[in-house]
């Protein structure tokens, strides 16, 4: 099977034909947005991303998929172990539903209601992992509980950025960066009663999740990739040092989380760490296209309709506006990718209701026809729709539910 890549506009078109097909076969139309997961570049990248970490086991990042039966897909591939969650309330379900028993919530949670669903359930508070950078937390989950008889596991979020030249760099995380703050919180988890401290994380978001390879940027990801190489350098020096200071307070079988689909190779191989996350690298959004390390395949689109022709070189079509996190700018819209030969005008950009393309690709098309986006981001598409399409060779083999399928939203 073809599967196109950034710029490979004979494969793009063959991939509209592909997506079309399958669409056409169905015996009831489908609405829109068609979301659909090319199983293929799926597993493809899955086997990819096994490959890049060797022998270090991959926690699948829930976050990049918000489809239950993708993150079980993943988790069936030897190479994958546990779940990354991005809300307590998530971590709950996915337990409740023996998704996985492995679960790790990435960021602190003040959610009273989750939390007291977790004091409150022994086999949830055996499976899922809280994380920490903070007394204040322990705090939040004390005042919750009458009696400390289930003990909460946690974790401590430790900051993984970069000092370079008296500058910080990196995601704007934990609190916890030199040693001696995060032994001291340790030492605090070890004092109190019902609580284990099971882990440590350290995401290297400046390494993980920026692109370095990007032809119209190339002044810009010469810096990137020099800061990546210093990053990688001063972790793990840091990583060790973190890890001697807090021998005393881990079990034997803690883990030590690292990385992400953009810096797996260079996290597995830091001796330190016991496993790496990863989750856009399975379906691949655009602004994972331009990575040295890797060069995964798409496998995530969304389908919408042509709603009208304007005029000559012009095609509308029927909603589009799937804006992507982080900070505003144009690599936060969706790409109109199949067929090739399509782009969003500089005055609309991605609408609500409605996005006007123009470009090559508009020559021959009418209304009724579909074009196929790519979100600038993993996951984040999937709040949007209730049904995932999966695609397989050159029909769908199945209808899943996202999380807002299953009715609910994390």
């Amino acid at each position: 099977m073809l599967h196109p890549k950034p710029g490979d506009h004979v494969a793009r078109n063959r991939l509209a034909q592909r997506l079309n097909g399958a669409v056409r076969a169905e015996r009831e139309p489908l609405g829109t947005p068609i979301f659909v997961v090319d199983l293929d570049a799926f597993d493809t990248n899955a086997a990819d991303l096994v490959r890049r970490a060797g022998d270090t086991p991959i926690r699948v990042a829930s976050k990049s998929l918000r489809v239950p039966a993708l993150i079980r897909r993943a988790l069936e591939r030897p190479g994958f172990a546990g779940v990354l969650c991005y809300t307590l309330a998530e971590a709950l379900w996915l337990e409740e539903h023996d998704v996985n028993d492995d679960l790790v919530v990435a960021y602190p949670s003040v959610d009273e209601r989750a939390l007291s669903a977790l004091v409150a359930s022994p086999r949830a508070a055996s499976r899922i992992t809280v994380m920490i950078d903070d007394v204040a937390h322990l705090d939040v989950i004390s005042a919750l509980r009458s009696s400390t008889a289930v003990p909460i596991k946690v974790a401590i979020d430790i900051d993984a950025g970069l000092r370079w030249g008296g500058q910080a760099v990196g995601p704007k995380r934990s609190p916890l960066f030199d040693v001696g703050s995060v032994a001291a919180l340790a030492r605090e988890v070890d004092r109190r009663k019902g609580f284990r401290l099971v882990g440590v994380m350290t995401y290297e978001g400046q390494v993980a999740g920026v692109p370095d390879d990007v032809p119209t940027a190339r002044a810009k990801s010469l810096v990137v990739r020099k800061i990546k190489e210093k990053s990688v350098e001063q972790l793990l020096v840091r990583r060790a040092a973190i890890l001697d200071a807090l021998r005393p307070y881990l079990p034997e079988d803690a883990f030590f989380n690292a990385g992400g689909s953009g810096s797996i190779e260079s996290s597995a191989a830091d001796p330190v760490v016991t496993e790496v996350t990863a989750g856009s690298g399975l379906l691949v959004p655009t602004l994972f296209d331009h990575y040295r390390s890797f060069e995964p395949l798409p496998a995530a689109f969304f389908g919408l309709r042509v709603t009208r022709v304007p005029a000559p070189g012009i095609v509308t079509v029927h909603g589009g506006g799937l804006i992507a996190s982080g900070p505003t700018g144009a690599d936060r819209a969706p790409t109109p990718w199949a067929p090739a030969g399509l782009a969003l005008t500089g005055l609309e950009g991605a609408g609500e209701v409605q996005t006007p393309l123009t470009g090559s690709g508009t020559g021959g098309m009418s209304v009724g026809d579909l074009v196929w986006f790519r979100h600038a981001k993993s996951g984040e598409p999937f709040e949007h729709g209730t049904t995932v399409h999966l695609l397989q060779g050159d029909g769908f083999v199945d209808h899943v539910p996202s999380y807002r399928g299953h009715g609910v939203a994390f």
